[in-house]
């Protein structure tokens, strides 16, 4: 996340709070059924987005510096090890974050704050990625 002044707003007010994080989800979720060139990503996840949405909503809530939601509910976010059962390579990865810039571009008007987090999303997104060319050893096999 970008460098904020201790005495600054929290990326989460940033953002808008919980509503535009729904908001954010939604459209985000939203685009991945819509878009064709998102089929591989999409069909990694459930046919009923309902729960995906609301984990995700409380993930970014505590990862905005918001309210720990997701932790007080399910515990340590451990990404990698909760993705690990899906194959996640360079393609699911990239489709996954062109939806995820759009859903940004559509819904953060803060520009500084949509780089920094589209920025994150990217390192998120390779550090879920287990499978592909150039992968870092995790030590789990793949």
């Amino acid at each position: 996340m970008e460098t904020l002044d201790p005495s600054s707003a929290t990326p989460y007010q940033r953002i808008g709070g919980a509503d535009a994080i729904r908001k954010l989800v939604d459209r985000f979720y939203q685009i991945m059924d819509e878009l064709p060139e998102a089929y591989t990503a999409r069909k990694i996840h459930p046919q009923d987005l309902t729960e995906s949405g609301n984990k995700f909503v409380d993930y970014l809530s505590g990862w905005l510096g918001g309210p720990q939601l997701y932790v007080e509910k399910y515990g340590p976010p451990m990404l990698r090890r909760r993705h690990m059962p899906y194959a996640i390579g360079p393609e699911e990865r990239d489709q996954w974050l062109m939806c995820m810039k759009l859903a940004l571009e559509e819904t953060v008007p803060d520009i500084p704050l949509r780089s920094a987090l589209y920025e994150q999303f990217v390192q998120i997104g390779e550090f879920m990625r287990n499978r592909g060319e150039n992968l870092a050893s995790c030590g789990c096999g793949h």
